[in-house]
């Protein structure tokens, strides 16, 4: 992180006061989203709570998602999903990177083969079916 830039997301730097205040949830209601395993803040040699710029946004997530009436369970599952999507367009983005590559390297192999001139000798056949080598100049 630079002087003067934003802090790392995952940096927990937010005490619960503080977490509970930008989320708007009470501090009790993070405490219970942890018991639950819905969120994981860092943690103090002391043991104090430290919250992550992307805990606050997963508090504020798991807000919404209840406040339109889905429950707990609901809210986790959909979370995990979330994570599998993201991990699986994460892939994707790997396999599509991969797959330029090759065909990258397929189309440099095939225009050097083009541009390198055939050591191969030249078969004909010539009168009576005999076989006739000719070389190709250098």
């Amino acid at each position: 992180m630079s002087s003067f830039g934003a802090p790392n997301p995952d940096a927990a730097v937010y005490v619960i006061s503080v977490a509970a205040e930008l989320t708007g949830l009470h501090p009790q209601t993070l405490r219970a989203y942890e018991r639950m395993g819905l969120i994981q803040p860092g943690r103090t040699g002391g043991g104090g709570r430290r919250y992550s710029h992307r805990d606050l946004e997963r508090l504020r997530q798991i807000a919404d998602l209840t406040s339109a009436g889905i429950g707990i369970e609901g809210v986790r599952r959909i979370m995990e999903l979330e994570l599998q999507v993201d991990a699986l367009r994460a892939r994707n983005e790997e396999l599509v990177a991969e797959l330029e590559a090759v065909r990258r390297g397929l189309a440099a192999r095939a225009a050097a083969a083009q541009a390198a001139p055939n050591k191969l000798p030249v078969l004909h056949r010539g009168p009576g079916q005999s076989v006739v080598v000719w070389r190709r100049g250098s």
